[in-house]
């Protein structure tokens, strides 16, 4: 009976991910991390059920899946997407640089991404961000619309002088001229804990 209770619970979470309607959530990645916390409970429910050792299956499964997930992601992503992987290190991009629609994968690293002298297309430029622990920094001219959403466990967020912190929730914001502005930059963040600095300058 439990084992049928907490199977169900885990479908019900993965279902979330393929049937919830984008409007319900803010994004996909607040849906991941409810469902992997989910799953997380189920496994740490069932190995104390039955006494079983989940770690010393789930480890080498989790760095499997990490693998495929880094060989198939780019394969993915819409047309004009830039997918790039950082396992540890950081990302440092100033002065003149051509924004684009882009992912950046890394495990622990800074990103300092300062767009003053960047080429800025006309439209929505997406950028995400993924990785365990990160200090993410954004630079932007204060004509550029800002919408930004950080996923974490932990989020310490300043944009401009606004502090925005979050503990197992999503923190959000969106400048005034965001949907009125020529140029415009959605910054998403998803980690385990996340520092981020978002400055319109």
């Amino acid at each position: 009976m439990w084992v049928q209770f907490f199977a169900l619970l885990l479908f019900k979470g993965v279902e979330l991910i393929f049937f919830l309607r984008e409007e319900a959530v803010q994004n996909r990645g607040q849906v991941f991390v409810g469902v992997a916390l989910v799953a997380i409970g189920v496994l740490l429910a069932l190995g104390a059920i039955f006494k079983i050792n989940v770690w010393a299956f789930c480890w080498p499964l989790v760095l499997i899946l990490v693998g495929v997930w880094f060989l198939v992601r780019p394969r993915l992503l819409s047309e004009g997407t830039l997918s790039n992987i950082h396992p540890l290190g950081g990302v440092r991009r100033f002065g003149k640089w051509t924004v684009a629609n882009e992912e950046i994968w890394m495990f622990v690293g800074d990103i300092d991404l300062d767009l003053l002298q960047a080429d800025i297309p006309a439209g929505e430029t997406v950028l995400r961000v993924f990785g365990f622990v990160g200090d993410v920094d954004l630079t932007l001219p204060r004509d550029v619309g800002l919408s930004y959403t950080s996923t974490a466990f932990v989020t310490d967020s300043r944009v401009n002088e606004r502090k925005l912190e979050g503990f197992l929730i999503p923190t959000s914001f969106a400048s005034e001229n965001y949907a009125t502005a020529e140029k415009r930059i959605r910054l998403e963040t998803l980690f385990f804990i996340a520092d981020v600095k978002v400055r319109s300058v």
